[in-house]
Formats: structure tokens, C-alpha cells, sequence
């Protein structure tokens, strides 16, 4: 497998408001050889995790929904998204995250989750890399009423839902967040929740 050298020729500091946004210089050696110069803004907002959770007995699922600016500069009439609980690292283990997350936005505490997969979620611009979780939750999970961190002015609604609704939504095109998608495929094709 060729495996490209580069060499970082200039860095400038665009913004370093909310996260960081650089803009990188470069060469890239191709694999003919030959060296292209090419510049690219990259926004780095650090890691994250998502986590879905799911009741196999009663074949429910907990998903979040919240306004979400991004969507609604791009086309989202409402700006509304229904998403898994997820967020971004900070410095914690992504397994501490996803369980911060989920009893913070939807109420539940769970206590045994399973890493399934990572990805890159917008390599082309983005440095973040999202660790993927599922975990089953019970009635005496719930803590609270979920909802978010008011000091960081989160308005969540908590939303369980039967897992063949999730999917309907799914493929209907309501639910439109990657994570989201991911993970409900995931369930669906390892059988964790039965539509």
C-alpha cells in the first residue's frame, strides 16, 4: 500500500473562536512520485462518541432531538434533528463520554456499553474521530428527566421510540444525522432490537 509522504509547509491560524480552524499548506508526494502543492482549511473540535440505547424487550430505542444552526443554514426548515446522545471528548475516555452524554441529554444511566466501531465522520475538512456505542437501558436506568446541561444552553427532547418507528423515520428521511443512521443499521443488522 503506498504510503504518501508530506510536508506541512505553512500553517495559519483562521479561527480560534469556538474550536480551531487552520488553513495548512502543504506537498504531498503522489504515487508516481511526483510532489503536488495544495492548500486546505481543516476545523479541529476535538474527538467524540455517540451511543445508541436500546430496550430489547420492549424493541425501543432513545434518541434525542434538538436545534441544530448547521442544519438549518443548510436547507433544515426547523432546524430540528433527531440524533443519538453523543458529544465531543473533552479529555475524557470515549466510554466515560458516552455515558456523561447519555444520562445528561436523556436521563439514563447506563452502566454496560459496547465500543462497535470508529470513524472519521468528514475527513475532507474535519480532524474528529467519532467512537461508536450501544447500550441496553432499563426502566431503573432513568435518573431524571434528561433534557441536557442548562449552564451550556441545551433544550433536549427526550424521545423513545419503537425501533421499527426509528427505522420508518429512517428511511422517510427525518432522521438525517450520519451517527444516527449508522448505528440504527448497526442494531438492525446485529439483531439488538427486533423491528
Amino acid at each position: 500500500m503506498f504510503k504518501p509522504e508530506v510536508r506541512i509547509q505553512q500553517t495559519e491560524l483562521l479561527s480560534d473562536d469556538w474550536y480551531t480552524l487552520h488553513k495548512y499548506t502543504f506537498a504531498l508526494q503522489q504515487a508516481d512520485g511526483e510532489w503536488c502543492h495544495q492548500s486546505r482549511e481543516v476545523y479541529d473540535r476535538g474527538n467524540g462518541a455517540v451511543i445508541l440505547l436500546y430496550h430489547p424487550e420492549r424493541h425501543t430505542v432513545v434518541l434525542t432531538r434538538q436545534f441544530r444552526l448547521p442544519t438549518y443554514l443548510n436547507g433544515n426548515p426547523t432546524g430540528m434533528l433527531i440524533e443519538a446522545p453523543a458529544g465531543l471528548l473533552d479529555d475524557d475516555h470515549p466510554e466515560d463520554c458516552v455515558r456523561r452524554e447519555a444520562e445528561e441529554e436523556t436521563g439514563y444511566r447506563v452502566h454496560h456499553v459496547q465500543k462497535v466501531f470508529e470513524a472519521y465522520m468528514s475527513p475532507g475538512s474535519v480532524t474528529e474521530i467519532v467512537y461508536f456505542f450501544v447500550a441496553e437501558y432499563l426502566d431503573d436506568h432513568r435518573m431524571h428527566a434528561g433534557g441536557g446541561v442548562v449552564h451550556e444552553q441545551e433544550n433536549i427532547e427526550v424521545l423513545e421510540l419503537p425501533f421499527a418507528e426509528a427505522l420508518r423515520l429512517m428511511h422517510a428521511g427525518e432522521i438525517k444525522d450520519a451517527k444516527t443512521i449508522m448505528l440504527l443499521q448497526y442494531a438492525q443488522l446485529h439483531g439488538l432490537v427486533q423491528p
